[in-house]
């Protein structure tokens, strides 16, 4: 079995786990938040661990002014947060809010328990559901990096720790120096390498799409939004599907024929949350690019959830990130057989979008058909003059886009159709005008 570092730190992913962690959720409201925000932030923490392989058993809400610089919630909160856990039973504690090193550190010691930050959760769910190469080594690059300032800051004892549950991915490792600082820059510097020669082969796959002319459409939302169900339902790609966070982390791409004919090429995305850690976002930033190189995204959403609106501004949020918000997007409200009220309602705030359900199939129709009017509203049409003996070019054109209209002359055939530009300048000889 191989040794290495990710194996060594992420090997409980391997283990199925005989009793799932208790555990109790801190949220703090500060200035310019409210005590709804917080209630929904815990709500979305319960999912993740309980995506982690751990159970709610308690909660714990503070209103401060500025986080505690010792324990970030205040000490007579701390003690009521040790009292809690003692009475429950819990294994670990975990804050909606980001520990710094120090206050982990402080609030383990105190508590005599792990404790744990939001982003550690979802470092924990990705190290579970990543499966490639490159996956792997991106989560790892994710994990050492949030490693890196705690060991600095003098936590390396506790982490060097070995223990079970929510938190054993990223927290635990070898027993002692594979937490010593000099070896994980030298990881983080290995893994870096690696990562650049995985992108160069993810940008000869790209440009070979690019060289098809075919036009690239990106699925993204947010996570357990649908999005590997949409894509199934399109194109049968077979993508794991369950309904639980981050279920898939590795783009999946496959052609998709729409309604004029003109073939697309669809890719299905990682899904976003709040307040998705940056360390994430740029580990994963090649992956993600997928979205910002996108003619077109189709932007799913849940209006199931509890609140449709707030996922879609957490996308929004992570695109800006990638520099992908200036791609142009139809909005799909998926799940509209389970909350068909809430579903017409978002459609009637958000002019042009489309509700549907993928797991049903209703509404696939009607949005196949806008996702054809948006390309071709954003794709040239224009006119080639073909000679008889290309057959070759006319083949090509019908496969790469779709043709409005043929005319024979003396001279060949007159083409008028819809082109991707790489497609239209790949044919430029045979260009006679854009229509």
């Amino acid at each position: 079995m191989s040794t290495s570092p990710y194996n060594q730190a992420l090997g409980a992913t391997l283990i199925e786990r005989a009793k799932r962690e208790r555990i109790v959720l801190v949220g703090v409201t500060l200035p310019g938040h409210t005590d709804d925000d917080t209630e929904a932030g815990l709500d979305e923490l319960a999912l993740l661990i309980d995506t982690a392989g751990a159970d709610e058993a308690g909660r714990v809400v503070q209103r401060r002014e500025a986080p505690d610089h010792t324990w970030y919630i205040g000490k007579g909160k701390a003690q009521e947060l040790r009292d809690m856990c003692l009475a429950v039973d819990a294994d670990t504690v975990v804050f909606d809010n980001e520990l710094a090193p120090a206050q982990q550190f402080n609030l383990e010691k105190l508590l005599g328990r792990t404790a744990l930050d939001r982003t550690a959760v979802i470092l924990d769910i990705f190290a579970q559901n990543a499966h490639t190469l490159e996956g792997k080594a991106q989560v790892e690059l994710a994990l050492l990096r949030y490693r890196l300032p705690r060991l600095r800051r003098g936590a390396s004892a506790r982490l060097s720790q070995q223990r079970g549950g929510v938190g054993a991915r990223f927290g635990s490792g070898e027993t002692k120096l594979e937490v010593d600082r000099r070896r994980i820059m030298r990881r983080i510097s290995k893994l870096e390498v690696d990562l650049k020669g995985l992108q160069h082969t993810r940008d000869l796959q790209r440009k070979s799409r690019t060289r098809s002319g075919l036009a690239a459409v990106t699925i993204v939302g947010y996570t357990n939004a649908g999005k590997s169900t949409l894509l199934n339902r399109l194109t049968e790609a077979g993508v794991l599907v369950e309904d639980r966070l981050f279920a898939t982390l590795d783009p999946t791409t496959r052609r998709l024929s729409l309604p004029g004919g003109e073939p697309v090429l669809m890719t299905d995305t990682v899904g976003f949350v709040r307040r998705l850690p940056h360390g994430l976002v740029e580990a994963f930033k090649s992956t993600l690019e997928v979205a910002s190189r996108a003619d077109f995204l189709v932007h799913v959403v849940d209006c199931a959830a509890p609140d449709p609106e707030g996922q879609i501004a957490a996308v929004g949020d992570v695109l800006a990130e990638i520099d992908a918000l200036s791609v142009p997007q139809l909005l799909v409200f998926n799940k509209a057989d389970i909350a068909p009220e809430v579903a017409a309602d978002l459609q009637a705030r958000h002019e042009g979008s489309i509700a549907l359900s993928a797991q049903q199939g209703t509404g696939i129709d009607s949005f196949l058909q806008a996702l054809a009017d948006r390309l071709r509203a954003i794709t040239a049409v224009v006119e080639l003059l073909v000679p008889y003996d290309r057959g070759d070019v006319l083949a090509a054109i019908h496969r790469e886009g779709e043709v409005v209209s043929t005319f024979h002359d003396d001279d060949g055939v007159r083409v008028r159709a819809r082109l991707a530009a790489a497609s239209a300048g790949r044919l430029s000889e045979f260009l006679v005008r854009a229509a």
